[in-house]
């Protein structure tokens, strides 16, 4: 067969994953806080983009029938209320009226063109405040709060006035980590700083000895001697017991009673003493602020025993397009440059807007679908959570696991029980006896920390004792498993738990 060069027409499909489509996934997976930071960004360099600071268009599922939202006619209005017609329209008069002190000269209002529109409000207007507003001005309203490296400086700078010494404490200070503990070996810094290591051991004596008690210390061990030694509490016993931290943790209190020399009564006040120190020292202070989680959808019953569920309006970016805006500027357009730049910036906008309109619909369909799927969690509580998996969601609602997958993360929900990662809701499926149905992994661990809690100490449970139970109730687990599950529980085994109860029935 001859070999020679021709032309075929071929049709086929293909994925074309284009910026938008990116864009659109990207979307997906931003929690709140992210998606508020990107939708800043876009406000930034897109003139045509506008927040919708009005209106308060929720979207809801009725139960889990079907999606109802916002007239779309009412975007369209909201819009409308921002032009210069609206603004009127609701002040009931004109901006010429209201806004005298601000109107363009009469220079600039002759110039025509983009340049002479009129700039109505702005986040720096007349009446925002500025840097010259007096101590009830701009100062007035930041406030700071002191980091732990900032408390440290200022004892350093009362405790040493040798420069040396001092050189070396800044290198201390800055080396504690935010829990209050030194992060860098003493050799080190001696070797950085070019001193010997015991010059820099009695710096950090000193550096010790500052406010919050223990902080500087290496480990956990010489946290607790110093916050001891303050209190004066640290007695040979106390040392004895400090140096063998990892007995506390077993709970074993009888070697505890052989290495310290004490009785029961002396070694279960020193181990209540112990816990009642801070192992870190630094964590009221610096550090970033703890955030509050804002649930992204609201789960409520409804009178006739179904759920209403809606989409929180906080975390709903609400954008506009200034369609007025982009024609004013379409017309004043120079050169196929600017015209360009404006066809883009619509084109950007137009499509960000629907990004997020339809983000807001698919977390609504995957929260619809969980609340149908887990229903008797939500009624009845953590015993009744099924076993669920990504493809269970996916193929309910017509989407790939990697949406539904996206969509859940970083995404929480609230309802009469607490507030929970949507993630939560999906557990693997632990078998039953016989022919029952199959159990969620959460509420198996939900049912083993209940057999734990209620527990007494002449009938400690073990590993073997809690599957027994479990498969008396139905559900089939081997040991391993249980122990696994106790352990992520941070429960410690049945012989520690067997100590401490009997240590606590003495007292």
């Amino acid at each position: 067969m001859a070999m020679m060069p021709r032309m075929e027409l071929r049709q086929g499909q293909s994925l074309v994953m284009t910026p938008q489509l990116l864009q659109a996934i990207k979307l997906l997976q931003l929690s709140h806080l992210e998606l508020q930071n990107f939708v800043d960004g876009e406000l930034e360099r897109n003139p045509l983009l506008e927040r919708d600071e009005g209106s308060d268009l929720p979207v809801r599922a009725d139960g889990a029938d079907g999606l109802h939202d916002a007239d779309p006619e009412s975007y369209a209005r909201a819009e409308s209320l921002n032009t210069q017609e609206g603004i009127e329209g609701r002040l009931g008069t004109g901006l010429d009226n209201v806004f005298q002190s601000e109107q363009p000269s009469a220079a600039r209002s002759d110039a025509g063109g983009v340049d002479s529109l009129p700039i109505i409000g702005g986040a720096y207007g007349s009446r925002g405040g500025s840097f010259e507003d007096g101590p009830d001005g701009f100062e007035s309203g930041l406030t700071t709060e002191i980091s732990l490296h900032d408390h440290l400086s200022a004892q350093l700078d009362l405790a040493i006035t040798d420069p040396a010494d001092r050189i070396i404490g800044r290198h201390l200070v800055d080396a504690v980590d935010d829990s209050g503990y030194l992060g860098e070996p003493i050799a080190d810094i001696a070797e950085r700083l070019g001193v010997a290591p015991l010059r820099v051991e009695a710096v950090l004596g000193i550096v010790q000895g500052f406010d919050p008690s223990g902080v500087a210390a290496r480990d956990v061990a010489e946290c607790l001697s110093i916050q001891l030694r303050d209190r004066n509490r640290f007695d040979p016993a106390m040392q004895a017991l400090v140096a063998n931290l990892h007995l506390v943790a077993k709970r074993d209190f009888a070697a505890l009673k052989r290495v310290c020399g004490v009785d029961d009564e002396d070694i279960a006040d020193m181990v209540g003493e112990i816990r009642r120190l801070d192992p870190k020292p630094g964590r009221a202070f610096g550090g970033s602020a703890a955030e509050t989680v804002v649930p992204d959808v609201f789960i409520r019953a409804a009178p006739d025993g179904s759920w209403l569920i809606d989409l929180n309006p906080d975390t709903l970016p609400r954008l506009l397009v200034n369609q007025t805006y982009h024609a004013r500027v379409s017309k004043a357009a120079r050169n196929d440059e600017d015209k360009a730049f404006i066809a883009e910036c619509l084109q950007t906008a137009n499509w960000l807007t629907r990004s997020l309109e339809q983000r807001a619909r698919t977390i609504l369909k995957v929260a619809s679908e969980i609340v149908r799927q887990q229903d008797g969690f939500f009624a009845h509580g953590v015993e009744h959570l099924r076993p669920l998996n990504l493809k269970t969601v996916a193929d309910a609602i017509g989407m790939h696991e990697s949406t539904v997958s996206r969509v859940t993360s970083n995404k929480y929900l609230t309802c009469s029980r607490g507030v929970f990662e949507m993630k939560y809701f999906f557990s693997a499926a632990i078998a039953a006896t016989g022919y029952g149905e199959a159990h969620s992994a959460e509420a198996v661990r939900f049912r083993i920390k209940h057999m734990i809690d209620e527990e007494s100490p002449s009938d400690v449970l073990s590993d073997d004792a809690i599957v027994t139970k479990l498969k008396a109730g139905g559900i089939d687990i081997a040991r391993r498993t249980v122990a696994k599950y106790r352990e992520s529980l941070r429960i410690p085994s049945s012989m520690e738990r067997r100590r401490e109860k009997v240590a606590m029935a003495g007292r």
